[in-house]
């Protein structure tokens, strides 16, 4: 029986990595877990990576930053667009406070009976902090966030579509919605399988341009799901496929985690990540070290100095 294991991360496409590390430790309070670089293509770009306590694998965040090759993205409908994440109860006034502090614009809002605060990032992405009761995920308290207000995690995804029954097809056919569509107003979200930070929110969008799909600064690029280990991966997309949805990739090695890449019919990119036995944040770092150096695959090894020289310089954080 295949299943999914909840979320696993989110990635997105940001601006200046420096920009990209203070907002995410030094505004957010998130642990940096780890330091590379994007495996696709041929110019070097950093892969920087954020998350909870214990790098939990439904609370990480991971950004490219493109500013410096001067590449941007639109954000728009029929592509994913809120970065939903869960902050302990009563803890949105401390993270108002805080964002005021640190120069970034807030608001309050009451969205299917939870009450929630949007931000955005300095590239532009939408973040929501959604309170949440009995999250069992522990926060990092790292640069003055305490554990009451710390971030536990991913809560779900945003997608911005002009056709919503389109995701609510695709999640029913093929992809594990469970429970009931619920709906307020312009918005509709279901959950998907079981687990942490599963929670699918669909805005209805005919009025923006089409979103960006490619690598592009401001923009969000794509959700991961855990399909908890490989087998289950395989015959999940065999099934996917099985239902018509073929548009999927191969799969790919990211060291860390090996994934399989799906665009749904609402325009957001998917993908099916497991961390395998010889993957996991701590495969070249011990735990006690995340994110302090800085990390290349094998294949890349050999051109650390170079790769090294193009980008951006970056300041250790905690």
């Amino acid at each position: 029986m295949t299943y999914v294991a909840g979320s696993h991360h989110v990635t997105l496409s940001v601006g200046h990595a420096q920009e990209d590390v203070d907002f995410h430790t030094r505004v957010l309070g998130l642990r940096f877990i780890k330091k590379t670089v994007l495996y696709d293509g041929s110019a070097p770009v950093y892969h920087l990576y954020y998350s909870n306590a214990n790098g939990d694998p439904s609370a990480v965040i991971t950004t490219f930053p493109w500013a410096q090759a001067g590449l941007y993205g639109i954000r728009g409908t029929n592509q994913a667009r809120e970065v939903l994440l869960s902050v302990p109860p009563r803890s949105l006034e401390f993270w108002a406070g805080r964002l005021k502090q640190h120069g970034i614009d807030s608001s309050f809002e009451d969205v299917f009976g939870g009450r929630r605060l949007n931000l955005r990032h300095p590239s532009g992405i939408e973040y929501v902090l959604i309170e949440v009761d009995d999250d069992p995920r522990v926060g990092y308290t790292g640069n003055g966030v305490g554990i009451e207000h710390a971030i536990h995690g991913i809560y779900g995804v945003g997608i911005h579509v002009f056709d919503q029954d389109r995701m609510v097809d695709f999640g029913k056919e093929a992809f594990f919605a469970a429970g009931d569509v619920e709906e307020e107003g312009d918005r509709a979200r279901y959950r998907v399988g079981e687990g942490a930070g599963n929670f699918v929110e669909l805005t209805g969008n005919r009025t923006d341009e089409q979103g960006t799909w490619r690598y592009g600064a401001g923009a969000y690029h794509h959700f991961a799901w855990n399909l908890d280990n490989l087998e289950n991966q395989n015959e999940v997309k065999f099934d996917i496929e099985g239902a018509g949805y073929t548009d999927i990739s191969e799969l790919k090695d990211r060291t860390y985690f090996k994934s399989h890449y799906v665009r749904t019919p609402g325009g957001a990119l998917f993908e099916l990540a497991v961390t395998h036995n010889e993957g996991g944040w701590d495969c070249d770092e011990s735990p006690e070290e995340l994110g302090r150096a800085f990390m290349l695959p094998p294949q890349f090894e050999h051109e650390r100095d170079s790769i090294m020289a193009k980008l951006e310089p970056l300041r250790d954080e905690d």
